[in-house]
Order: structure tokens, then C-alpha cells, then sequence
């Protein structure tokens, strides 16, 4: 501004010169008449080229004018238009000034009302890749000490009448911090998608707590995901199917539900697997999505609570899992249909789903020194909803029921049991019934503040025989639940949990802060209970989490 007045001040004062010039000039003629005409031309023609001269500067100014609007304006310390950090306030919830300033328009306008990227993305020609993950400071309390690190082993808390019930335990650890990589692409008309997430919750040697506490990186996902307009191919390390959807069937961690837990087993009566399948899907349209999963297969036996017949019980030991078996015989791949609803009912996501599971298991046993197979099919079904009931405040709700199908329930209870026939010189596959359910909300109070609560359960069936086969001693029973059990042999499991989320700050380019914490009761009921034993294990957790998310 000081220099377009400086400007018109240096115009005004050369027009107002040329006029005195040119009126003293005329002063000093003489008054012939001839002359006179002559000087009136004259001063036409210096009125006309001052006119011009006038028109030149105010054209001038007016360039001037433009160019000095058009600079940009110093940015303010809580800007979102510039490098700085930017508001977290909402605008519409924040004082308007008094004395409002006009904003020039300018690209940098245009540019915020677009999506912004994360500021960690770069790109390797045709493809974009993010980073991603959080680091985790965590807190861990137990009433009881259950040996467990991290992760709850749920299914085998200590009773009361072992020493384990009458400690309790504290640690801190920062194993559950996570890093991820996206990495996005376009070819033709197929949209690539890339993924992988590891943790340091890998196989950690026996005395990694005394000095260093150098836990072993681990990976969680690891898969690649293909849409071509209708259809989508996913391969890979995924969040196997019977795990309940947020929404529609994608494979991306926040599109399934794992729950809010900070317990790096969840919760109990959550169905969940991560494992390594193919899946190939169907979008009829925005609503619709529809598929099959293979999935890799492992014939389960319980975490070590199955026991077979006496004479096959070396034979078959090595072909059902019981919690450290890695090379046991499988029939098939797991195949696991599912088809999923999404839609928003005036502003509100709803969400519902359903899957089936057919899972085969296979053994091979000596008979009279011949070989003699034996094959079962297990089935299950899974159905979830997750809806909005008013705004940012969620109901949710998923089951599962199956023959066969313990595995899948965090492998708190066995597939299947081997019992002798009534001769005892064979045996026969038999199922175990089981099923889990998590019923529970999830409140986004305010824009920092997330509240959660959930009730979860699991049930397995007994299934024994009396034992017939050679050696057995009389009056054993065999198979999983039966009399003089091992209270091991879990009836049922429940854990109630609330929790709260809070973010003290978040900024799209430095990432977040959050406080997490989580309080939960466990208890566990086994099948049998000998004379003077606790009928329940009970635990009182609780959870304290300090978490760094990447922007």
C-alpha cells in the first residue's frame, strides 16, 4: 500500500507542474487575437495529452493494485493453510472475530478442501506406499498370576487352590507396537492393494525378560488385494472370515472387528483367525458382497485337554494339534462362504453378515497291523450386525455355533475327539460342539473421547467314552469333559469389559496421542470339579495403555 501511494502522489504532483507551467505560460504572451487562438489550441492539446497521461497512471495503479493483492498473506501461528501445526477445533464450534478480514483467494483454498494424504506417503513409480502403525507403552495388572504376557491366555487362568491364584502380577511391555505398509496401484482397470502389519509378539526366547526385553518382530498381515469392477481377488496372511466385519468383506484392519480391547487376545467369545487363504468376491452392487475363502486347515484337539484310547494313543498323538503341532495331517482347506449387507438408514451404518464353514479332519490308525482311515466334516456358522442406533454410538453383536469348530474360538476348546468303539479295537471321529457370541456397544462420546463395553462367552460340549482299548485302566474315561477330568477341560468362559479411549491431541501431519484403558472380569467354569476344588477360576485385569499413532 505505501508504494501505490507514493506512486499516485509522484503522478499528482507532475500533473499539477505541467498546469502551473503551462498557465505561465500563457501569462506571459501577448494578447493578440491570432496569438490568442493559437494558445487556446495549444492548451486543448496539452488538456488532451495530460487526459492521456492520467489514463496511462491510473492504468498503472490499477496493475499495481492487482499484483500487491495477489501476494499471500502471513499465515497465522493455528493456520491449516500453511506448514504450521493445524486447529484442532472445529470452526463451526469457535467464536467468530470481530473485525472479520476478507481472504484473497488463492490455490491454497482450493487445496484444502481436498482429502489430505498422509504426509509418510511416497511414491515408487506407478505405486504409492504408506507407512503406518503406532507405538505402544502398556501397563498390565492381574489378580491372579496367570504367566501370561501380553496376551490372556483365557481358557487357562489359575484356581484359587494353586499357587498361581494367590499372586498377582504386573508388567510393562511395549511388544503390541505395530508397523504397516499400504501400497496402492492402477493397471488398466484393476486396482492393486497391497498390505502387510507385524508386532514384536514373535516366539521370544526363554530369559528375554531379565535384561534386554528384545522381543521378536512377528508378522500379523501380509496379503494382496485385486478389484476389477464386480469382482475382487484377495491372497495372502489375512483376518480369517469368521472373524465379524465392520463393514462389507475387506480384509483391512479397520473394516474388521477385533474390538477396542487392548488384551492382545481380544475378548472372549470373539471368533478370529489370522491365516494365510484365498478368497474371491462379488459386489453385486453398494450393498451387496458376497464370496468364498479357502483358508488353511488345522485339526485341533483342544489346548492339551483331549486324551485318546490307551492303544492308539502314541498313533494318534501326532495328527490332531493340541497346542504345539505344526505338521498335523489335514484333509482340505477350510472353505468358508459369506455374504455381507451394508446400508445407511437416514445417516446411520448398518452392517450384517453371515458365514458357513465346512472343515474336514482326517486320521490314520492301526487295526490288527492294518491301516484304517477315518474322516469327519465339521460345520459352523457365523452371523454378526453392527449398527448405529444414533449417531456415533454403535450396538454389536456376532455368534458363532459349529460342530468341529473350537479353533476358531481363540482355540479355547477342541475340534474333535478319537473315542474307542465298544470292542476297543478301533476308533471313531466324534465333534465337539461349541459356540461363542460378544454382545456390546461402542460410543464415540466426543471427537477425543471413544467409551466400550462388551459381555463375551464360549461353551464346549463334553464328549467322552469309557475307555475299552487294550491297557486302559478299568473305569478311564477318554475324549474331552468326562468324570476325573482335568479342570483344564473348560465348560465355559466369560469376560464383561468397558474401556475408554481418550485422545489428548491429534494433527494430521505429527500423528495422535492416546490414553487407552481397560477393565475386565474372567471367569472360567471346567466340566468337572473334584471333591473340595473351586468350581470357578476368577481374574480381575486392568489395562493401561499409552499410544503414539503415525499420521
Amino acid at each position: 500500500m505505501r508504494l501505490l501511494r507514493k506512486l499516485w502522489f509522484i503522478g499528482l504532483i507532475s500533473g499539477l507542474a505541467m498546469a502551473q507551467t503551462n498557465q505561465t505560460n500563457v501569462s506571459n504572451t501577448t494578447a493578440d487575437p491570432s496569438d490568442l487562438a493559437d494558445q487556446v489550441k495549444q492548451l486543448r492539446e496539452l488538456m488532451v495529452q495530460q487526459q492521456k497521461q492520467l489514463a496511462d497512471q491510473q492504468n498503472e495503479l490499477e496493475k499495481l493494485r492487482q499484483q500487491v493483492g495477489a501476494q499471500p498473506q502471513p499465515v497465522a501461528a493455528n493456520s491449516t493453510d500453511g506448514v504450521s501445526e493445524p486447529r484442532l477445533v472445529n470452526a463451526s464450534l469457535t467464536a467468530p472475530t470481530t473485525s472479520p478480514v476478507a481472504k484473497p483467494v488463492s490455490s491454497g483454498a482450493v487445496q484444502e478442501d481436498r482429502p489430505k494424504e498422509s504426509p509418510l506417503s511416497f511414491r515408487i513409480g506407478g505405486a504409492e506406499f504408506t507407512p503406518g502403525g503406532f507405538m505402544d507403552f502398556t501397563s498390565i495388572f492381574r489378580t491372579t498370576n496367570s504367566g501370561n504376557a501380553g496376551g490372556t491366555n483365557f481358557f487357562a487362568i489359575p484356581f484359587s487352590n494353586t499357587i498361581g491364584g494367590h499372586l498377582t502380577e504386573e508388567r510393562f511391555t511395549a511388544q503390541n507396537s505395530r508397523v504397516s505398509m499400504k501400497a496402492t496401484s492402477k493397471f488398466g482397470k484393476n486396482d492393486v492393494l497391497g498390505y502387510f502389519e507385524m508386532d514384536f509378539l514373535g516366539n521370544d526366547a526363554a530369559n528375554v525378560e531379565i535384561t534386554s526385553n528384545s522381543h521378536t518382530l512377528r508378522q500379523r498381515l501380509y496379503f494382496v488385494d485385486v478389484k476389477r469392477e464386480k469382482f475382487e481377488v484377495i491372497a495372502g496372511q489375512m483376518w480369517g472370515w469368521l472373524t465379524p466385519n465392520r463393514v462389507g468383506l475387506d480384509s483391512m484392519p479397520s473394516d474388521v472387528f477385533f474390538s477396542d480391547n487392548m488384551d492382545f487376545n481380544y475378548q472372549v467369545g470373539l471368533t478370529w483367525t489370522r491365516q494365510p487363504g484365498v478368497r474371491f468376491i462379488y459386489h453385486p452392487n453398494d450393498n451387496w458382497a458376497m464370496g468364498i475363502a479357502l483358508e488353511n486347515p488345522q485339526q485341533f484337539g483342544g489346548q492339551g485337554e483331549v486324551t485318546f484310547p490307551t492303544a492308539f494313543n502314541a498313533q494318534l498323538g501326532g495328527q490332531i494339534d493340541q497346542g504345539a503341532g505344526t505338521g498335523v495331517p489335514n484333509l482340505h482347506p477350510d472353505i468358508i462362504p459369506k455374504i455381507a449387507y451394508d446400508t445407511d438408514m437416514n445417516g446411520k451404518h448398518f452392517h450384517a453378515e453371515a458365514a458357513g464353514l465346512l472343515t474336514g479332519i482326517k486320521i490314520t490308525n492301526l487295526v490288527a497291523g492294518s491301516f484304517v482311515k477315518h474322516t469327519k466334516e465339521g460345520e459352523g456358522v457365523e452371523a454378526a450386525v453392527n449398527l448405529e442406533v444414533f449417531k456415533n454410538f454403535h450396538l454389536v453383536a456376532n455368534g458363532f455355533y459349529s460342530d468341529g469348530g473350537g479353533r476358531y474360538i481363540f482355540g479355547m476348546g477342541p475340534d474333535t475327539v478319537a473315542l474307542p468303539t465298544a470292542a476297543g479295537t478301533d476308533v471313531a471321529l466324534s465333534l465337539v460342539h461349541s459356540g461363542s457370541g460378544i454382545a456390546g456397544f461402542e460410543w464415540q462420546a466426543t471427537p477425543k473421547a471413544l467409551f466400550y463395553g462388551y459381555y463375551g462367552g464360549a461353551y464346549f460340549q463334553r464328549n467322552f467314552a469309557l475307555d475299552t482299548s487294550a491297557g486302559a485302566r478299568p473305569g478311564t474315561f477318554v475324549g474331552f469333559g468326562g468324570p476325573n477330568s482335568a479342570n483344564s477341560n473348560n465348560r465355559s468362559i466369560q469376560e464383561p469389559t468397558l474401556g475408554w479411549i481418550q485422545t489428548f491431541w491429534k494433527r494430521p501431519q505429527y500423528g495422535a496421542l492416546q490414553l487407552i484403558t481397560q477393565a475386565s472380569y474372567l471367569t472360567r467354569a471346567p466340566w468337572f470339579v473334584a471333591a473340595g476344588a473351586p468350581k470357578n477360576a476368577h481374574l480381575v485385569m486392568g489395562w493401561v495403555d499409552l499410544r503414539y499413532v503415525l499420521p
